[in-house]
């Protein structure tokens, strides 16, 4: 059982990673460029993004994170690991809270800009950009923390297994 305790622990924690990285990449360096991008460019990038993000590898983390992290947390149940759960536990809310996020915020956002249509058919570029850019980008700051955190509590709650285990 501490086996398989410890791989759940560590999917759950690499697939926190994952997502807590790749918001900070947007945060630091794709939404910063694409801000001094003109609309039609940022429009039609954004709306590339979002179709290709759509993909096995990145599916496997967003929802493998919340659901992982669940699994790991029913794992350690328990009167022995109450030390561990606690921080998985926090982990899988925080999980779930930036998976809210994107699914209620930033995924809204996502299709009402590809709902705008062709960047090149669109006549007001300025009014569909204000629409999605910063509160885009609000939102994603807010799921890069969520995911970050949990990411903090799974590796917490690795060295406290660690610890018991040694």
């Amino acid at each position: 059982m501490n086996t398989l305790r410890t791989i759940a622990l560590l999917l759950a924690t690499l697939t926190s990673g994952l997502l807590a990285g790749l918001y900070y990449g947007y945060a630091n360096s794709v939404m910063p460029a694409l801000g001094q991008a003109d609309n039609k460019t940022m429009i039609d990038v954004m709306q590339k993004i979002n179709v290709a993000i759509i993909n096995p590898v990145f599916m496997l983390s967003f929802l493998g994170a919340p659901v992982i992290t669940i699994g790991a947390a029913a794992m350690f149940l328990g009167k022995d690991m109450r030390s561990v759960l606690g921080w998985v536990v926090a982990a899988a809310v925080l999980n779930i809270a930036g998976t809210v996020v994107t699914f209620a915020l930033n995924i809204p956002l996502n299709d009402q800009l590809d709902a705008a249509g062709d960047p090149n058919q669109i006549t007001d570029l300025a009014g569909v950009r204000g629409d999605f850019f910063d509160a885009w980008v609000r939102w994603n700051i807010v799921r890069l923390l969520l995911h970050t955190a949990a990411f903090g509590a799974l590796a917490w709650s690795l060295i406290l297994l660690g610890r018991r285990t040694v």
